[in-house]
């Protein structure tokens, strides 16, 4: 007995240090510098500025299919239909594809190339004027959709991280279709929020058709007043002194934000700045085959543009061929260098964005939430220990133990995962002490029945444990159901009370059924078999 004692007494000393290490680590600088390094404040108690952003699928879908239609145009010319025209007839329907101009010789040519595997995500119909019409199925733009979302959190994560904002949170937000939370605690400049947010505009690299052009009016005199269907007439960046320019641009980008793998800042020859960048493979086989086509050596040479935020940036020529690693040169400024280069190694996102909400909490408002927060829960853990005292009298003085390591797990698991601590959360923490007092109630008032039947200290502790077990552990069960199907779907608050309550249930279950169990045993020991409980 004193043996098995002993054992698991230095089991719960070790535990005791094991989770003092979670919530300090390895000290560095004073008490309160430790423990903010493994347990972060979220937006409403450290402050900070509060984001909705709203993703333009629109866009996303418009560029699939016009990457689809450039795809389709070429199959057809090696078909040898060059009698058909493809097009896009709807421009409030970006998910639509027409082919008009087939011969009526070629019509079974041309529906069994629609038909075939690379436009197996369209349906195919028929117009009465013998045009081709396809239309993207609703599955296909779900997924597109659900992809397009995916990538530019993921962007826009990457982008925060890499500016230094830690302690970001960057998710789906509940609320809306395609939008996204951007919360950024620490931060009270909403100008230093836009120069962080307003990088992850979509950039893309496209050929170069015409211009520049002075205006609008004088491109599209240039080509007999009408666009072709392939190209977008596109306004370059402002700049001091000159006028602002148009280009007539390829409408399917060569290479966009998420084909780049890396990039970097450098120089050329010359000493100017420039970026060396990689692509992935795909986009590299893509890319070394139109610049083989289009280079300064070639019979056909071309010029590209930089497009962000669906403006021409700059316009360069092409050297040479262009496979996975290249140099993108112009009149770049060190910083500009740099944060392009910034934008390709962290991927632009795939559709543009727009702003549906800005908030900012100041840190004062998050200081008040922290003081009262705590002093709730101190009034709250004060009250419930003076209770469990006056009414279990000295056997209150093991369930304040308990409660207290039930406290210090909880911290302690919240430092191991780097948890960020919110408002909500100090309410899972006041709801666990609840539940921890819950626990040793149901065990103190089990052990009274069984002192009441005559059996002795031991029995009555030993019984009161046995049958106090399963109830506590189908309550602890449903609560952590519970909790979890909040984590999983509901947002940044709503999870950071579903993940503090259940740490708190899981060290509960420790604390109120092995420590406090330890604790009887150790006292009913020391006194030996005539052994009494003020309970």
């Amino acid at each position: 007995m004193v043996t098995r004692l002993g054992g698991r007494t230095a089991f719960v000393i070790a535990v005791l240090v094991l989770f003092c290490y979670g919530i300090v680590g390895i000290p560095h600088g004073g008490l309160k510098q430790s423990i903010s390094k493994r347990i972060h404040l979220g937006l409403d108690l450290k402050g900070g500025i509060h984001l909705v952003l709203a993703v333009e699928m629109s866009e996303a879908l418009g560029t699939a299919t016009d990457r689809d239609a450039v795809k389709l145009e070429a199959a057809l010319q090696a078909s040898g239909i060059t009698e058909a025209t493809v097009g896009k007839a709807d421009s409030s329907h970006p998910e639509t594809i027409s082919v008009t101009g087939v011969p009526i010789a070629k019509m079974g040519d041309v529906r069994s190339l629609l038909e075939g595997p690379d436009y197996s995500i369209y349906d195919v119909a028929t117009q009465q004027d013998g045009a081709f019409k396809l239309t993207m199925k609703h599955s296909a733009i779900e997924s597109l959709e659900a992809l397009t979302l995916d990538r530019s959190i993921e962007t826009i994560r990457r982008r925060v991280n890499s500016l230094g904002v830690t302690e970001a949170a960057v998710q789906k937000y509940g609320l809306g279709e395609n939008q996204i939370l951007v919360e950024l605690p620490g931060l009270e400049d909403p100008t230093r929020v836009e120069e962080v947010i307003k990088s992850t505009a979509k950039l893309e690299i496209h050929a170069v058709v015409g211009g520049p052009y002075e205006d609008v009016a004088t491109a599209l005199q240039a080509n007999n007043g009408v666009i072709p269907f392939d190209s977008v007439l596109m306004q370059g960046v402002a700049s001091a002194g000159a006028p602002v320019r148009s280009y007539l641009l390829k409408r399917a980008s060569e290479v966009e934000g998420t084909d780049f793998r890396d990039a970097q800042p450098s120089q050329d020859m010359n000493g100017r700045p420039n970026i060396i960048f990689t692509l992935t493979s795909d986009a590299g086989d893509r890319f070394y085959k139109y610049t083989r086509e289009h280079s300064s050596t070639s019979a056909t040479p071309g010029t590209m543009a930089i497009v962000l935020e669906n403006r021409v940036q700059e316009v360069m020529g092409i050297n040479s061929a262009i496979r996975d690693h290249g140099e993108i040169e112009g009149g770049f400024t060190r910083q500009q260098a740099a944060d392009l280069s910034l934008m390709l190694r962290t991927g632009a996102l795939p559709a543009s964005i727009s702003y549906l909400e800005t908030r900012t909490v100041g840190p004062s408002l998050g200081a008040a939430s922290i003081r009262q927060g705590v002093h709730a829960a101190v009034a709250g853990l004060l009250l419930v220990m003076a209770f469990m005292l006056l009414y279990y009298r000295a056997a209150g003085i093991n369930a304040v133990l308990a409660l207290l390591l039930n406290l210090l797990m909880l911290l302690g698991f919240m430092g191991f995962l780097k948890a960020t601590l919110t408002l909500p959360g100090i309410a899972g923490v006041i709801l666990t002490v609840g539940m921890g007092v819950d626990s040793n109630v149901l065990i103190f008032e089990r052990i009274r029945e069984e002192l009441r039947t005559g059996k002795s200290a031991a029995a009555a502790v030993k019984e009161g444990f046995a049958h106090a077990w399963k109830t506590i552990l189908d309550t602890h069960v449903t609560t952590v159901v519970s909790a979890a199907i909040l984590f999983l779907f509901g947002t940044g608050p709503i999870q950071g009370f579903a993940l503090t309550l259940t740490m708190g249930l899981i060290a509960n279950l420790f604390t109120a059924v092995f420590v406090s169990r330890l604790i009887f045993d150790a006292i009913l020991q020391k006194k030996g078999k005539a052994a009494t409980l003020s309970i």
